[in-house]
């Protein structure tokens, strides 16, 4: 196999398209390290996506399935900084399987730290082993202009994503912060971590992390957003609106859905303390330029479509599979503010969705997550000499802009996005995944913890820094 160099990391244009040729490169053509063999199979620094997807699948078979033998203890600050190493040579050897792949060396970031993690979201061993390798990795089709490569599982649990060497070595810094943030909030909108690895070979490596599918592909998404809060150069390109299915910005969600979404005062005051307490997380690292990833299904159109299809059913809607990660869906991600959900006609598959209205009155589930994290380093290092350059005191900048930021995406996000409503009627049904009780507010602590967290005002405005005397991540782990 050839060595393996990533590209980019942008999440969201890289995800939940339709099968297009639109976005591969023509043979012969590349976008950063991917390209398109004369087959027309996807290659990855002329490495094909077939002799990746099995080094992949051979590496994590091995290093969870070893870490398994291994007695649980505590997590130690140590734990973090462990890379373990094994060797695949294609012959085999007494550790590992042959294969028909050329030889090639396989890295695990921190085993023991993610383990925590996966055991921490309730993903057993042989569920992550199975879901990764049981089955063959699906490439997401139109993976952008980042040059990275995709992959998602059969059973629509995890995504398998390449990340540039600064990327990762960024998630190594961040993993004892992100470590107390999970141990205290594992309901969040962050992206959920569950491995980090490396593939070396002819000198060269992938790196790849495993992380939570934000938009199922169980559910038809019927509009997709890219959310910043920005205004400026917001709008999706003419190239991506002529896609089957597009991915909008800022300005388009302004334009078409003025009304913003409109959600239940409990769902919503549990989706703005989450994405309070999450923007004053990134904040504390100094991370910008994240986006919130969001996935609109509306049920009265996909009832009609239904109708319209007839007995054949939507291509779209896979087989509803059990989510094996607890507090993965949307709802569960922000807490499920009440015992009560709306009572929405809709299967299991999709209760993970949280219940909105359109300014039509037509019922909607929203589909959620904060992603792209690890961009922010190199936005920051490419725009610190600018900076500098700008203002005397660049490190004054440096530290005040991530919060610029915070601010603006959260006041965009809990104004303009989503929108508190009385009009939706909740019924005291029984609880399912999606109705999950939020922590009561217990006064001004010091721990920045869910329950900790003031609940919001009543008025439209609302202010990211109620929270400011909470500690940084960033002050907690020097201590």
């Amino acid at each position: 196999m050839q060595g393996l160099q990533v590209g980019g990391i942008s999440y969201l244009h890289s995800l939940y398209q339709m099968p297009s040729s639109s976005g591969q490169p023509a043979h012969g053509k590349k976008i950063g390290h991917r390209g398109v063999d004369a087959s027309g199979e996807t290659t990855y620094k002329k490495t094909t996506s077939s002799a990746l997807k099995g080094a992949i699948q051979l590496g994590i078979g091995y290093t969870v399935g070893n870490l398994s033998s291994k007695p649980e203890r505590d997590v130690l600050m140590q734990d973090f900084y462990v890379v373990e190493s094994i060797f695949f040579p294609s012959e085999g050897s007494n550790l590992t399987p042959a294969h028909h792949f050329p030889d090639f060396r396989f890295k695990t970031y921190a085993p023991v730290a993610f383990r925590y993690f996966r055991e921490l979201f309730g993903i057993r061993p042989d569920d992550y082993l199975y879901s990764l390798c049981n089955e063959p990795l699906i490439e997401l089709s139109n993976p952008g202009a980042s040059g990275s490569v995709f992959y998602v599982t059969k059973d629509d649990e995890f995504i398998i994503k390449t990340v540039l060497h600064k990327e990762a070595e960024f998630l190594q810094k961040l993993l004892p912060g992100y470590y107390m943030n999970l141990n205290q909030n594992p309901r969040t909108l962050l992206p959920k971590f569950f491995g980090l690895y490396c593939i070396q070979s002819g000198g060269k490596n992938i790196r790849m992390v495993v992380m939570n599918n934000v938009l199922p592909r169980v559910v038809r998404m019927h509009l997709k957003y890219d959310l910043k809060g920005s205004t400026y150069k917001r709008r999706a390109s003419k190239k991506e609106r002529e896609k089957a299915k597009p991915t909008f910005k800022d300005l388009d969600f302004m334009q078409d859905i003025q009304e913003g979404l409109m959600l239940d005062t409990d769902t919503y005051s549990a989706l703005v303390k989450t994405l309070q307490r999450d923007c004053l997380v990134l904040e504390s690292f100094k991370i910008m330029d994240y986006s919130l990833l969001l996935g609109v299904h509306n049920i009265d159109q996909a009832e009609k479509e239904q109708q319209m299809e007839g007995s054949q059913g939507n291509s779209d809607e896979k087989r509803p599979l059990a989510q094996k990660a607890l507090y993965s869906t949307a709802m569960e991600s922000i807490q499920g503010a009440s015992s009560h959900h709306v009572r929405y006609p809709i299967s299991s598959a999709k209760m993970g969705g949280i219940p909105a209205v359109n300014g039509k009155g037509e019922r909607l589930l929203l589909y959620i997550g904060i992603i792209d994290i690890l961009q922010s380093y190199r936005l920051i290092k490419k725009l610190e000499h600018t900076w500098k350059a700008l203002v005397h005191d660049g490190d004054t900048v440096s530290v005040h802009r991530p919060s610029f930021y915070a601010d603006r995406f959260f006041r965009f996000m809990s104004t303009t996005v989503f929108r508190k409503t009385s009009s939706l009627k909740s019924s005291p049904s029984k609880r399912g995944r999606g109705g999950l009780a939020a922590a009561k507010y217990s006064g001004p602590g010091a721990a920045w913890s869910a329950s900790q967290l003031p609940f919001v005002r009543d008025e439209n405005i609302y202010d990211l820094r109620g929270a400011r005397s909470f500690p940084t991540l960033e002050d907690d782990g020097k201590q």
